[in-house]
């Protein structure tokens, strides 16, 4: 039994791991899982639900889906993972609060996978560096995260630690992550990005208009530089219509990565 609670708690064993069986089940050869997989959304999620859900049923697993506020309930969480073991195989929960999935893992009868917490989200940077890299050269990185403090700056602070890639956020100062190399230079964080991450800016978005990513901004990173914006992103705020027309915006096709290594990660975590 393993989970993905954090990227902190992986090693690189893990992740090669998981690079190889996304690979597999994007040739058609990965292993068939079985079983069934509780899940927990939101009415909201899109990207990572419909690629859980998908992958999950493709790889022979039945998910059940429940409201994220099923696990909100005065039940001892023990005694939820306890009971759900009964059933399921795996536990994939989207929840606001990082320490419920700690609650779930640690009771040890079910595989934890995180979908997004308020803190991070862990398989989103996965398949975003998948979908870039195909698993190669990924240390090798000059990535540039444009906005402030959150759950996917988090993220790939995380990544970064495990891959030992380059990561450099660029924001207004006192909106970088705790610990984070950062910068408030737009224009020179640019000069040397192989890739370029926004976010959205939550309650910072007068302070971080300066910041709005442009055709003309990416047009400042050297040549092949590859643009890659975490959704739902919104036009005309972190960046600019030029910007998603502009040959670096990796395309929403580039999410599909996102349907493997979903798969990828539920076959590492079940062993």
């Amino acid at each position: 039994m393993r989970h993905l609670l954090r990227l902190d708690d992986w090693t690189p064993d893990d992740v090669d791991a998981v690079f190889s069986l996304a690979r597999a089940y994007q040739d058609g050869s990965g292993p068939i899982l079985g079983g069934a997989a509780a899940m927990f959304f939101p009415p909201t999620s899109l990207r990572t639900r419909a690629s859980f859900e998908r992958g999950a049923s493709l790889a022979g697993m039945q998910p059940i889906v429940f409201p994220p506020e099923s696990l909100d309930k005065d039940e001892a969480l023990e005694d939820v993972a306890g009971y759900l073991a009964q059933f399921v195989d795996v536990l994939v929960v989207r929840h606001p609060d990082l320490g419920v999935l700690d609650t779930l893992a640690a009771a040890g009868t079910l595989p934890v996978v995180n979908a997004m917490t308020s803190e991070n989200h862990p398989c989103e940077v996965l398949a975003d560096l998948w979908a870039l890299t195909r698993g190669h050269d990924v240390g090798s990185l000059r990535v540039r995260f444009v906005g402030a403090d959150g759950n996917i700056a988090r993220a790939w602070a995380e990544a970064s630690r495990l891959f030992g890639f380059d990561l450099l956020q660029c924001c207004p100062a006192g909106l970088a992550a705790p610990g984070a190399r950062w910068t408030d230079d737009l224009a020179g964080a640019m000069a040397d990005a192989d890739v370029v991450l926004t976010d959205g800016p939550g309650r910072h978005a007068a302070a971080l208009e300066p910041y709005r990513v442009t055709a003309d901004v990416l047009a400042l990173a050297p040549a092949g530089v590859r643009f890659a914006p975490c959704p739902p992103f919104v036009r005309g705020r972190e960046l600019s219509d030029d910007a998603i027309a502009s040959p670096a915006f990796v395309g929403h096709g580039a999410k599909r990565a996102l349907l493997a290594v979903q798969q990828a990660v539920l076959a590492h975590c079940l062993g």
